[in-house]
């Protein structure tokens, strides 16, 4: 009877188990299908081991061939956690100091010193934290078939290289900027100084030991490996040409992964800071690595919550893949998700919010429901459009059914309730906004307000929805044939975008490689122009003044063009969207 009993107990145990699988399955199938996600894989750490990986959809929107636990991932900016652990390893064999200017151990390239350097070196400890003042966000890789740049070449920003020169602009350590160049610098320095390539000492020193035997940072991937990728797709879900790109920025962007190799990574941390022994890293480096050095930036990851609740991780970007690492420092849980898209929305966070909740995570937000009151429909409407939540970072509303709804990619991304008849709170974060207008009643803004991280900010408009069906009369017919030109110049990039008229230095500068969509610029139709000036709008280094929407006639149907335009009518940035 004992026995009999023991067997129902487990039996219980093991049926709700799956009853749980099904239920976060079946989330994450909805959300993948709300948001048109070809293919989607992760891992769950809890206890500090793997307690599921699943994978889910397919490596192409073709939908033939199923995505495994095993299917290869690029891993984006993730890439930086992972070769930051090689950089500590090499500071702890005492090849590498953190606090010396990199110029006295690098040999291939030096940092080029400059009024900002004078007193004041790059360091690997700035390199690592996103300190160090040094140029170019991130890399957008090389398509397959094409000529790749080696390292010295992308760091001095010369052909083939894509991107600009990677140079110290500010006083190192001064403030904080994210910098993929920087990471690419680090890259240099570990060759230079192992005199080993860079996959094969990642995977000896680090990928090896922590059993993470599906990585790789070759750079392009051998044929072999090759056949076990997913296929990337970009945010409008087009094929990335090629099936993905090549990033010789390895340290930056360039590893090749899967979710339960970087969750092996997230243990390996966990364990290391722990003090258990069999680690790539001490408990004395592996701290120093997860203490905040400037704005919640470790040493090659970024830090969340408190000292009770403390959690490392990052995200990452290529062009056509996603992926979000996060775990705690001593709870021992975790979560890793890629996809093979990419994808601008909360679609990932509503995922790990979702596992936290179903896995009873503390550390994690409880979310509030918020009570809606009835809005006046024209005033709703009113809301419609599009704001600058960051700088190059659009938010877009639309309304329906007495809700606000953000789009992302052309797809339905976050629901806000009305709560009075200004604010309106997200049902998927304890986030609300608060529309302002000016004295003639006009929206000019909103007011974002997170009660999780306790902080608001003001975000600015940038205009209305475009509706071709709403005819404007252009204000200035004459500016169109030079803004058509300044943007053929910006697809071009290179000697043509140099040469040309009707930009910004900053714009010329970013956009060097030129921009990968549209292909072709066919006319434009004048929608709409908005005066933005005094609203804190800016773009590649320069205010905008005035945004203007365009229709579109191009190799991509029913698209709009939003220009960002200076005071003085030079074109410094432009958006490509749907409505």
């Amino acid at each position: 009877m004992k026995n009999q009993r023991l067997f129902l107990i487990l039996s219980f145990l093991v049926v709700a188990f799956y009853v749980q699988a099904d239920d976060l399955d079946d989330f994450i199938r909805a959300q993948m299908q709300k948001r048109r996600i070809p293919g989607l894989s992760l891992a769950i750490i809890q206890d500090g081991k793997i307690l599921k990986a699943q994978s889910y959809g397919f490596i192409d929107k073709d939908g033939k061939v199923p995505v495994t636990t095993n299917t290869l991932f690029q891993a984006g900016s993730v890439s930086k956690s992972v070769a930051a652990m090689g950089a500590l390893y090499l500071v702890e064999q005492n090849k590498l100091l953190l606090d010396e200017n990199v110029n006295v151990k690098l040999k291939g390239w030096k940092v080029p010193d400059n009024e900002f350097t004078k007193d004041k070196k790059v360091t690997l400890r700035g390199l690592l934290s996103h300190t160090t003042g040094l140029t170019v966000h991130g890399f957008p890789g090389y398509a397959v078939g094409t000529k790749i740049p080696s390292v010295v070449q992308i760091l001095d920003g010369a052909a083939p290289a894509n991107t600009p020169p990677v140079r110290v602009d500010f006083i190192p350590g001064s403030r904080w900027r994210y910098s993929g160049g920087g990471y690419t610098v680090m890259q240099q320095l570990m060759v230079d100084v192992t005199g080993a390539g860079f996959p094969e000492f990642m995977k000896k020193t680090v990928l090896s030991p922590l059993g993470m035997k599906n990585s790789t940072y070759q750079q392009p991937l051998p044929p072999e490996l090759a056949k076990t990728t997913a296929t990337g797709h970009y945010n409008n879900r087009s094929l990335v040409e090629g099936r993905w790109h090549i990033y010789p920025e390895m340290a930056a962007a360039g590893l090749w992964t899967t979710p339960s190799d970087l969750a092996r990574f997230a243990i390996g941390i966990q364990n290391a800071y722990a003090g258990k022994s069999g680690n790539v890293l001490s408990q004395s480096m592996t701290r120093q690595m997860l203490t905040d050095q400037k704005n919640r930036d470790g040493l090659g990851v970024f830090l969340q919550g408190d000292s009770t609740s403390l959690r490392f991780g990052h995200n990452g970007r290529d062009e056509g893949f996603d992926a979000l690492l996060t775990a705690s420092v001593n709870k021992g849980q975790g979560v890793v998700i890629m996809i093979n898209a990419n994808d601008n929305s909360h679609m990932m966070g509503r995922i790990v919010d979702f596992i936290a909740d179903y896995y009873h995570w503390d550390g994690f937000p409880v979310k509030v429901k918020p009570t809606a009151v009835n809005v006046d429909a024209k005033a709703l409407k009113a809301f419609e459009g599009r704001y600058e939540l960051f700088n190059n970072r659009i938010v877009t509303f639309e309304a329906e059914n007495q809700r606000l709804f953000t789009l992302e990619d052309g797809f339905v991304d976050e629901e806000l309730v009305p709560v009075s008849a200004t604010k309106f709170t997200s049902t998927d974060r304890n986030v609300s906004v608060i529309f302002n207008s000016d004295a003639n009643g006009n929206v000019t803004g909103f007011t974002l307000q997170d009660d999780d991280q306790k902080y608001e900010r003001k975000v600015p408009r940038i205009g209305p929805l475009a509706d071709i069906h709403k005819t404007n009369a252009d204000p200035d017919p004459s500016r169109t044939p030079k803004i058509m030109a300044a943007l053929q110049a910006m697809v071009k990039g290179g000697k043509v975008l140099e040469e040309a008229s009707g930009l910004t230095s900053g714009a010329k500068r970013d956009f060097a490689g030129g921009m990968r969509e549209p292909e072709t610029l066919k006319s434009l139709t004048f929608v709409h122009s908005e005066n933005v000036s005094g609203r804190g709008i800016q773009r590649h280094e320069s205010d905008v003044s005035e945004i203007v929407t365009y229709q579109l006639k191009s190799n991509q149907p029913d698209t709009y063009i939003i220009v960002h335009l200076t005071s003085d009518g030079l074109v410094t940035d432009c958006d490509l969207v749907e409505k």
